[in-house]
């Protein structure tokens, strides 16, 4: 790395909030898919419900994740989707993490 690039490398651009394992799984699950349930992300992270349910409100709190609530005939039923807004954090995550990398 030169001696100018030390000075542009900064950690503190990394969104904390998709950052943890479970949330960047989480988003990059979803960028992939229009909807998935929670019992299809909670499948392919290999999680458990209380901790999947934590990381997905932490994304929905952040405006990140849109989540709906339903009932498949007496069964609850939680899907999710990438926002708008969760959408560009995640693209914006990536071009941050690939700056870093880019820059060693």
């Amino acid at each position: 790395m030169a001696a100018g690039d030390a000075e542009d490398f900064d950690i503190n651009r990394i969104d904390e909030v998709i950052h943890g394992r479970i949330r960047l799984g989480i988003m990059a699950y979803l960028s992939g898919a229009d909807v998935a349930d929670f019992g299809e992300i909670k499948s392919r992270l290999q999680t458990t419900d209380g901790n999947l349910s934590v990381h997905l409100r932490k994304l929905e709190e952040a405006g990140f994740v849109e989540v709906e609530k339903t009932f498949q005939g007496r069964k609850p039923l939680t899907r999710a989707r990438l926002s708008p807004a969760g959408r560009e954090a995640f693209i914006r995550y990536l071009d941050q993490i690939s700056a870093l990398v880019a820059q060693r």
